[in-house]
């Protein structure tokens, strides 16, 4: 029967083969029946037909000298090509060139896998602990195996943990000896440097500590140990909730033995040195807890900032320099401070009542006061008229209301002041502890895994806990305390507020824009 031409591709059409697809793979199929003119190069033999080449695969068992000079009945097994020898044994033939070319694309291949394999490792840092994730098109896992760090600049390192030493030196003992020197008249920019610290304790807080301890959670390497998408928020709340414990035990604690040496002295002493006493105790309680938060994170990034690799060391090492100089500022200015303020009002004592005839209270006329103690000017205000502090009320107070009294603020003489040395103290922990952090983080270089999931956990706990500390000093302690608690800046004058809030909002800014890099 006779096939027609169109029906003949209307078949392969409907078979989904192309004429073309057709002839090509026709062409490719085509097995030479002899192949001659067989040659050796070295130990390999050729053969020809025509123009064409052909390599053929020897038997181990021929020898180069005994090899025939061509092969007949060629044939074909899948994608392969056999011709026979004139013992009958097949011999395996190809195209010259078609295996150096496969090898070499196979070759290819394997380096790409091997470039793909080491460029496809993307390693960053998350607060200085550092992340790396495979960009495969088939995987998108984090790598959680510990890095290499085998090739780290160690002395770099260590030098430039004598520099964060002397920057965290610097930005803590200068508002000290800086109060200490500044006029009384010129006390309005300590105030702006105290506003600027406490901008730099809230953006801490929230924009370093926070964040960091989120990050931390939510790392990849943690899947299936933590649940629970609030983690850092509920560390955070619970940090919060220490530094309220700690501060009202302790503001009980003092208040009770305040009210019972008040009870022993009788009328001795006046009201107000108890006061002052009483609130040079709860200002010490309050830099305490302040200190532990900020030293808390300092340790951590001291350790963060010596595993990260070469490649943002000295950009997170100069971030770092900034961020221990404000912090510095922040609470050596709180440390400055320290028994050179008067209480924000009276705060309430049990008094011991000496009842006279008429039942009452004879409370002893107080010293007048004086602008200076223990070589620290301080500001003494008085709302009275020098003749009112010589010579106060002479009306007794009743027993009956008297169980609890405040002194007045112009019966108060100027606060106690604390100790220098206790001062330096103070502002040497916090100097110290980020090299210890360094130092910690050099002796582990070798064997620190940030993506373990152990340390993602300790350094998000810490970093959540300080976080809460540092939100209730800043705000609670810091920032209410002075503006609306009658604090400085409760009454203060137009520029001085002014001044006052530029400071605060600087503080803020700076510190939240060192969070785009540390």
């Amino acid at each position: 029967m006779k096939s027609h031409p169109h029906a003949c591709l209307a078949g392969l059409l409907a078979l989904g083969i192309s004429p073309v697809n057709a002839q090509t793979t026709t062409a490719a199929a085509e097995v030479p029946t002899v192949i001659s003119e067989c040659h050796l190069h070295d130990s390999t033999q050729y053969c020809m037909v025509g123009t064409t080449e052909y390599e053929v695969h020897l038997p181990t068992t021929v020898t180069v000298t005994a090899v025939p000079a061509e092969y007949t009945g060629c044939h074909s097994h899948d994608d392969e090509m056999f011709c026979v020898d004139a013992d009958g044994e097949d011999v395996e033939i190809h195209l010259a060139g078609a295996e150096e070319e496969g090898e070499e694309d196979h070759e290819d291949e394997e380096t790409t896998d091997e470039e793909s394999s080491s460029e496809g490792e993307d390693c960053h840092f998350h607060a200085g602990v550092e992340h790396c994730t495979s960009d495969s098109e088939t995987e998108s896992s984090a790598t959680c195996e510990r890095q290499d760090r085998d090739d780290y600049d160690r002395d770099i390192r260590i030098g430039f943990l004598f520099i964060i030493l002397g920057t965290s030196a610097l930005g803590v003992f200068a508002p000290i000896f800086i109060h200490r020197a500044l006029p009384n008249r010129f006390q309005v920019a300590f105030t702006v440097l105290k506003q600027f610290g406490t901008g730099v304790v809230i953006s801490t807080a929230f924009i370093h500590l926070y964040t960091h301890a989120t990050l931390m959670f939510e790392n990849e390497c943690l899947a299936g140990y933590i649940d629970y998408e609030s983690t850092a928020a509920a560390i955070l709340m619970a940090g919060l909730f220490i530094s309220f414990l700690v501060e009202y035990l302790g503001q009980r604690f003092v208040r009770h033995k305040a009210n019972k040496a008040a009870a022993a002295a009788g009328a001795n002493t006046t009201a107000s040195v108890f006061n002052q006493t009483l609130h040079q105790k709860i200002e010490m309680i309050n830099i305490m807890v302040l200190e532990a938060g900020i030293i808390f994170h300092s340790l951590l990034i001291g350790l963060t900032l010596v595993v990260a690799g070469d490649s943002v060391f000295k950009t997170l090492f100069i971030v770092i320099l900034f961020h221990q100089m404000f912090e510095g500022i922040a609470l050596g200015s709180r440390i400055a401070a320290l028994g050179t303020t008067l209480p924000a009002g009276a705060l309430p004592l049990h008094s011991h009542k000496q009842h006279g005839h008429h039942g009452h209270v004879n409370m002893p006329a107080p010293p007048a006061p004086t602008m200076s103690t223990g070589g620290e000017e301080v500001k003494v205000s008085s709302n009275a008229s020098n003749e009112n502090v010589a010579n106060p009320p002479a009306e007794p107070v009743s027993s009956s209301s008297a169980s609890e009294f405040e002194a007045p603020r112009h019966l108060s003489s100027p606060p106690a002041s604390v100790d220098l040395r206790k001062k330096l103290l103070l502002a040497l922990a916090f100097a110290l502890i980020t090299p210890l952090g360094m130092a910690i983080g050099i002796g582990v270089l070798n064997q620190f895994n940030g993506n373990d999931p152990t340390t993602l956990i300790a350094i998000g706990t810490l970093d959540a806990l300080s976080a809460g500390i540092l939100v209730w000093v800043g705000v609670v302690e810091m920032w209410a305390e002075d503006w609306m608690m009658g604090g400085e800046l409760t009454d203060a004058g137009f520029w001085k507020t002014s001044f006052a809030f530029v400071g605060l909002v600087s503080g803020m800014v700076l510190m939240s824009v060192l969070g785009k890099w540390a």
